[in-house]
C-alpha cells in the first residue's frame, strides 16, 4: 500500500517568538513523508524574516491583512490535496514521532476524520514547567454549551494514556481526514470564516459528529503547546479575541444546535448564556460588539444551518451522550461499523 500523503498547515500571525523551533520541530518528523504549508497574517513582528530562513522546505502563502485563523487555514488546506491535514500552532512543539503516530492511528479506523494526540503544557518561550501537565486530550462539551480540553492542567500521571474516541480534537495540533473535511465543508469552508479565531475546531467538531464521522484520541503522540487562552482569566486575553469568542459561542449554537441537544442541555445553557450576556454588560463591555457581529452573521449562519441540517447523519440520541460535565471518551473499536445504531441516512433531517 501507498503511504499516506499528509500536509503540515501553520497559520502565522506576530509568531516570531516561536516560530523558528516550531518549524525545526516539523522538519524533524520522523518516517513520514510531508509538505508544509504557511500562512502569514501580514505579521509585523519579524515572523516573514524568520520563513524566509526556510525557504525551500515549506510553502509559504503571505496575506495583505489579518484574514483571521480560520480563513487563513483553510488558504492553507487548499494549498494540497493530501489525504491528511494536520493544523498547527506555531506555539506548538512536536516531538519527533507525533506525525507518524497520529497518521496509524487514523489509518486504522476509516471512519475517523480527526486525530488527535497528548498535548502537553509548556511555557512562555517555550520554557519547561517544573511538572508534566496536560494541555489537551481532546475537546468536551458541557450542557451549558462550555467547551474544554480534556484533563487540562492536571499532572500527566497516567490517566489519559489509553486510545479512546472522543468529541473532537484541538486544532492547535489536530490531523483531518481529507474525506472529513470535504464531507463536512459548507460553501467550501471547513473552518467558518465568521468566527475568525477561537472556537472553530469545537464548531467543526461538533459539525463532524451530526455527520457521523468519529475522533480518536492517540496518547503516543505527543506535542507541548503555550496556551494563552485559560479557562476563567478572559483578562490575560486580548479583548478581541474575548469579543470574537463571545460572538462564536452563540454563532456555533445556531449552526449545530438540534431539538434534542437543546431539550437535553436547555437549562445549564440559558444560566450561562444570561451569565455570559449579564458578564459583557457589567464587567467586559469591550466584547458586547460581539452582538453586533453576530446580528451580521446572522443570515450566513442560518444558510449553514438549513445545509447542514439537511445532510446530517446522526440522530440526537446519538449526540446527546457527548454533553456531560464530565469529560466524556469513549472505548475505542477499531473497524467500528460505519452503520450503527444512531445513525441517519444522509439528508436526512
Amino acid at each position: 500500500m501507498a503511504e499516506p500523503t499528509v500536509c503540515i498547515t501553520i497559520v502565522t500571525f506576530n509568531s516570531s517568538r516561536y516560530l523558528r523551533r516550531c518549524l525545526q520541530a516539523v522538519l524533524e518528523q520522523r518516517d513520514i513523508d510531508f509538505s508544509v504549508v504557511v500562512v502569514d497574517n501580514a505579521s509585523t513582528d519579524g515572523t516573514r524574516g524568520i520563513l524566509e530562513d526556510f525557504a525551500g522546505r515549506v510553502r509559504v502563502i503571505c496575506n495583505p491583512s489579518n484574514a483571521g485563523f480560520a480563513a487563513a487555514q483553510n488558504q492553507a488546506i487548499r494549498a494540497s490535496g493530501s489525504e491528511w491535514v494536520l493544523t498547527l500552532n506555531p506555539d506548538v512543539l512536536l516531538e519527533p514521532d507525533f506525525l507518524r503516530g497520529l497518521v496509524d492511528a487514523g489509518e486504522l479506523d476509516a471512519g475517523a476524520g480527526a486525530i488527535c494526540g497528548k498535548l502537553l503544557s509548556i511555557g512562555p518561550g517555550f520554557q519547561p514547567l517544573p511538572e508534566r501537565r496536560i494541555d489537551s486530550t481532546g475537546i468536551f462539551f458541557t450542557p451549558a454549551m462550555r467547551h474544554f480540553d480534556r484533563g487540562w492542567h492536571e499532572l500527566d500521571r497516567g490517566r489519559y494514556d489509553r486510545s479512546e474516541y472522543v468529541f473532537g480534537a484541538c486544532a492547535a495540533a489536530a490531523l483531518y481526514r481529507r474525506k472529513m473535511i470535504e464531507d463536512v465543508s459548507v460553501a467550501g469552508a471547513f473552518f467558518d470564516p465568521d468566527f475568525f479565531a477561537y472556537r472553530e475546531d469545537a464548531d467543526v467538531a461538533w459539525r463532524a459528529q451530526l455527520f457521523g464521522w468519529r475522533c480518536i484520541y492517540a496518547p503516543a503522540a505527543i506535542g507541548w503547546h503555550v496556551r494563552t487562552m485559560i479557562p476563567g482569566n478572559r483578562s490575560s486575553v486580548a479583548p478581541l479575541v474575548n469579543m470574537h469568542s463571545v460572538k462564536n459561542r452563540f454563532l456555533m449554537r445556531i449552526k449545530n444546535s438540534t431539538a434534542g441537544v437543546y431539550r437535553h442541555c436547555w437549562l445549564p445553557m440559558t444560566l450561562r448564556d444570561l451569565a455570559v450576556i449579564g458578564g459583557c454588560v457589567a464587567v467586559e463591555p469591550r466584547s458586547l460588539p460581539a452582538f453586533w457581529r453576530l446580528m451580521q452573521c446572522w443570515g450566513a449562519a442560518w444558510e449553514s444551518r438549513r445545509q447542514i441540517m439537511r445532510r446530517r447523519r446522526v440522530s440526537d440520541e446519538s449526540l446527546v451522550r457527548w454533553f456531560r460535565f464530565a469529560p466524556a471518551s469513549e472505548p475505542l473499536e477499531l473497524e467500528a461499523p460505519q452503520t450503527a445504531d444512531g445513525l441517519l441516512a444522509p439528508d436526512a433531517a
